[in-house]
């Protein structure tokens, strides 16, 4: 007796799975993609790693794609970060 093998056709098989970890981001399309952000440090590797988004100190909700250090700090955000730094 012969093992059973798979029957081959022409029938396409297509995958139609969604990621669901992430979850759409809405920005405001504003200055807010010309800067760099300030986040909490304990955000960015699970954003990194999950894909997930990061809040800025300013309100910004997105998932980063491109390096910061390519951009000027956001002044709001530095703004923030100055008033909580405590001179």
């Amino acid at each position: 007796m012969y093992p059973l093998a798979p029957v081959l056709s022409g029938d396409t098989i297509t995958d139609e799975r969604t990621d669901e970890r992430v979850a759409p981001v809405t920005t405001d399309g504003g200055d807010h993609e010309r800067f760099a952000h300030y986040v909490k440090k304990t955000a960015i590797l699970p954003s990194a790693i999950e894909g997930t988004p990061l809040e800025a100190l300013c309100g910004k909700k997105w998932v980063p794609t491109r390096d910061p250090q390519k951009f000027p700090v956001c002044p709001e955000c530095k703004e923030i970060y100055e008033s909580l730094k405590g001179d």
